[in-house]
């Protein structure tokens, strides 16, 4: 009895010995015993101190997760890192983020947060997009993200809040292109600009300057005196944008392509 008694103690002081080796090593050696004994109190502390110590809040947090992976706290958890590292801004918490929601959706697929996970991840490349003309990497990224919130959670309350998202990355590619498109125009490099205007037209026909994307390959086709192809670009101008600074621009380009198949004409008969 003595002898079995023996064991059992010196079980038990390995184990206590284990588990203070462990909260030392995690810097959780100041924590009464019994705040780690639940979920709940792992939780509250996590919640606490991640706001003054962010390090030793996280610590709290993953404790919770890997003691109570099933746990309520648990999914609360996930979501409090993720969302500490994306309230940092900077693009290496805003990578660290994305790859918290990421597993937060693998761990907890049925969770309702999947929706807001998922709105999320977009939300940490749409927050370091750069303006037309530099890099467009992140935008397309985050337009890809979005357009998944619309097609997998259409009815949730995220839903909308991606869609506005979605014109708006479309609309800053759209002046990408467009930036590049007008800078070939105005050094005449038409072949190059044509092929970015047109795609414009394809790909982003709600883009806000499109008054300027017709105008503009009006022009190149007028400028390389292919007058009946750029027709019909002028007359888009002034019928769809009457509104427009090209609209009188136009209007003279049509009177001189009149003018020019008139004067063509008397040559022929002549």
């Amino acid at each position: 009895m003595r002898k079995s008694f023996l064991i059992v103690l010196t079980l038990a002081l390995i184990a206590s010995s284990l588990i203070s080796i462990s909260c030392k090593k995690s810097g959780l050696e100041s924590v009464p015993p019994e705040a780690l004994s639940s979920d709940e109190a792992l939780f509250k502390l996590g919640e606490t101190y991640i706001k003054k110590d962010m390090d030793k809040g996280m610590l709290y947090l993953r404790q919770l997760i890997d003691s109570y992976p099933r746990s309520f706290y648990a999914q609360r958890a996930k979501l409090l890192i993720a969302d500490t590292y994306f309230s940092k801004g900077d693009e290496a918490s805003m990578i660290l983020a994305a790859a918290e929601y990421r597993e937060f959706m693998s761990l907890y697929p049925t969770s309702p947060s999947v929706p807001y996970c998922q709105y999320q991840i977009a939300m940490t490349y749409y927050k370091n997009i750069l303006k037309p003309g530099r890099d467009q990497t992140k935008t397309i990224q985050a337009l890809n993200e979005f357009k998944k919130v619309v097609a997998n959670y259409p009815t949730s309350e995220y839903a909308a809040q991606a869609q506005e998202k979605i014109m708006e990355c479309e609309q800053r590619l759209a002046a990408h292109e467009f930036h590049i498109a007008e800078h070939y125009f105005k050094t005449k490099a038409y072949r190059a600009a044509l092929p970015r205007l047109r795609g414009i037209i394809t790909t982003y026909p709600d883009f806000d300057r499109m008054d300027a994307v017709y105008f503009y390959l009006a022009e190149i086709y007028y400028q390389t005196k292919q007058y009946d192809e750029s027709f019909p670009y002028y007359t888009k101008v002034i019928s769809d944008f009457p509104n427009s600074k090209f609209v009188k621009k136009a209007q003279k380009r049509l009177q001189s392509i009149d003018e020019i198949k008139k004067a063509d004409n008397l040559k022929k008969t002549g």
